[in-house]
């Protein structure tokens, strides 16, 4: 058990190392969250947007800049762990590759991985609830802060697989923005007139704006939603996984069929050698 402690407890701080490292991220966290928060909150109007929250079957009017504002924190969230999450994993991959084909524990790695992207999404989303509650207070700011985490957590796991599959870092950075921007819009109905739309709840942070509305606006729990983010989380989670066993496999061959030579590795293995004896032709050449 000790064995194991240590070696999580060691690819656990080489991963918060590398995070920490990322100076651009820690600048979009101390300043993107409040700037895009509080430029929905100010920028749009406070007409009371009408709308029935599928949470809890409530029919709320909330003052759409307030709204928006949760969509903008949701946004802000979403973008900056899934940056974190997959600069670290994109730039990091050959030294993975190199830990998991020197003998040290894939899981240890890949725990790590989780471990950090719960600490670093729990301080985004307990920022960005701060940074909203400074402009307007919410009925539940704890379940607020729990939403936003769960959406930190997806997008997250989304980033760690898009830096394992994908080649190039403007394709990463391409996906998770339109990803994260596509999900949101589409969701807020002060921007969007189809948000009543039941194709909504297979968008990968329905269940974090469902009950961030609702913390912003009811009372009401809402643990169901909380769930069903989660659930998104453990799907983004598993493709995680799955690029991170393809880009960090062994590049030995196994089983290789191809004839030994002398770039094969293999010893040649000289053909046995035949018993001396009277062969046909000299028994025939005899008799003659």
């Amino acid at each position: 058990m000790r064995f194991h402690l240590t070696r999580l407890a060691v690819a656990t701080r080489f991963t918060l190392i590398e995070h920490g490292r990322n100076r651009f991220a820690m600048i979009l966290v101390i300043l993107f969250v409040p700037v895009w928060t509080s430029l929905a909150y100010l920028a749009m109007p406070d007409t009371p947007a009408r709308m029935r929250l599928r949470a809890t079957g409530e029919a709320l009017a909330p003052h759409g800049n307030e709204l928006t504002a949760i969509s903008g924190a949701l946004n802000a969230v979403t973008l900056i762990t899934g940056f974190m999450m997959f600069a670290a994993s994109f730039s990091g991959g050959g030294f993975d590759r190199r830990l998991a084909m020197a003998g040290y524990p894939r899981t240890h790695l890949v725990l790590a991985k989780v471990a950090a992207l719960a600490l670093v999404s729990a301080a985004v989303a307990a920022y960005a609830t701060a940074v909203i509650c400074l402009a307007w207070t919410p009925r539940q700011p704890l379940l607020l802060a729990a939403s936003l985490c769960c959406a930190g957590l997806t997008y997250g796991a989304l980033g760690v697989g898009f830096g394992s599959l994908l080649r190039r870092e403007v394709e990463g950075m391409f996906a998770i923005v339109m990803t994260s921007i596509i999900d949101l819009a589409l969701q807020n109905p002060v921007t969007s007139s189809g948000a009543d739309n039941p194709v909504m709840r297979y968008l990968p942070s329905y269940g974090a704006m469902q009950a961030s509305t609702a913390a912003g606006f009811s009372t009401s729990p809402v643990p169901g939603h909380l769930a069903l983010q989660l659930a998104w989380f453990g799907l983004a989670a598993l493709v995680a996984l799955l690029g991170f066993r393809a880009s960090t496999r062994t590049c030995l061959p196994t089983g290789s069929t191809a004839p030994p030579g002398p770039g094969s590795g293999k010893a040649d293995i000289p053909a046995p050698r035949h018993t001396a004896g009277p062969s046909v032709t000299a028994s025939d050449t005899t008799a003659h």
